[in-house]
């Protein structure tokens, strides 16, 4: 992790794990632009606590995308910070898969100072609580359902016993951040939880659809645009897609259609290094998510402007006169880096 080392307690397992066993009322709080790791292990842990005889409630700067509804469908109707119910003060307030304050949008001035514990896995962030981090772990689903698995053992229950939502819910949080199985950050302890979970009896080949086989008409009709503004650097070695708020508009689409535009970046024969750059509103605020296909570290790159992510998969925010600029910045970073690690 990067800055605020030695500022918060590094806690263990077991640590994580009492000071949810000590809480009865727990708030989550999971990253702006949720995806099915955030979403998954928000409510995993909502379910689980309930489950133990505890109240929770899971929030989030931004609403959840139509198309990870099913996470959380039965459990709120909102996650907006207005939809707390009334009278429910929490004795711990926790954050998953939320590697730096500025993932938390708007909530952060809300929770500063009082986040009592950040459960993550990403190895490039900034640490603002007490933290209980695996940067090895394949999605924080994976680093959750040890905890969960341990918090039952507290209250006298065995892993066997974890209900099926919840290991449906670990099972989505962590096909979602591995790419259904199939990115690098897969390890065989992956796959073994994944066994574990299949045979509590869940529908992996539905959630894996729900995930990955269902795309809108509006995703598609973005991908498309996205792709007639590609461009390439170094080579073919970058990709970078932008797409200012004035095409958003025209095209009607929310921030949730925007999501795939990396993938189209990424799946080109020849690119190392994928970038899309978005401009939510109007603002001159840009919001960069990175890819690499090659031993390429694209989170040293996003936490230098205050993101973070993993070595292959990271995301930051940038204030830039225009999306042309903040391209350009990002191109700049890229390729003196390459040169740097062609120099070595």
């Amino acid at each position: 992790m990067t800055d605020n080392i030695g500022k918060y307690r590094e806690l263990g397992l077991y640590d994580a794990a009492e000071l949810l066993y000590k809480s009865e009322r727990v708030l989550i709080i999971f990253h702006i632009n949720p995806d099915g790791d955030a979403t998954g292990s928000a409510f995993a842990l909502r379910h689980a606590l309930e489950w133990l005889g505890k109240r929770a409630h899971c929030v989030c700067a931004a609403s959840v995308p139509e198309r990870l509804q099913f996470i959380c469908v039965d459990a709120q109707s909102s996650v907006s910070a207005d939809g707390i119910p009334e009278g429910f003060e929490p004795d711990l307030t926790v954050s998953v898969d939320t590697a730096s304050p500025s993932q938390m949008g708007a909530l952060y001035d809300k929770y500063e100072g009082k986040i009592g514990l950040m459960i993550d896995h990403h190895e490039k962030g900034t640490p603002y609580a007490d933290n209980y981090i695996v940067p090895g772990a394949s999605s924080c689903g994976e680093v959750l359902y040890g905890v969960i698995c341990r918090l039952a053992e507290m209250c006298g229950k065995s892993e066997n016993e974890i209900p099926p939502r919840v290991c449906e819910l670990i099972y989505t949080a962590t096909s979602s951040d591995t790419g259904c199985f199939k990115y690098n950050n897969v390890k065989p302890e992956t796959h073994t939880l994944a066994a574990k979970l299949i045979e509590r009896g869940i529908d992996a080949a539905d959630i894996n659809h729900k995930l990955f086989g269902i795309k809108t008409l509006k995703q598609m009709q973005v991908e498309h645009a996205g792709f007639e503004r590609m461009n390439f650097y170094s080579g073919g070695k970058i990709a970078i897609i932008t797409f200012p708020y004035d095409l958003k508009a025209q095209y009607g689409a929310e921030d949730e259609h925007l999501e795939t535009l990396i993938d189209v970046a990424r799946c080109i024969k020849g690119v190392e290094v994928a970038a899309v750059i978005k401009q939510p509103t109007e603002e001159q605020r840009f919001r960069v998510s990175m890819r690499s296909s090659c031993d390429f570290d694209v989170s040293e790159i996003c936490a230098h402007y205050g993101g973070g992510g993993h070595a292959r998969a990271a995301g930051c925010t940038l204030l830039s006169d225009s999306i042309l600029a903040a391209e350009m910045t990002i191109v700049v970073a890229v390729e003196q880096r390459m040169q740097n690690e062609q120099n070595k």
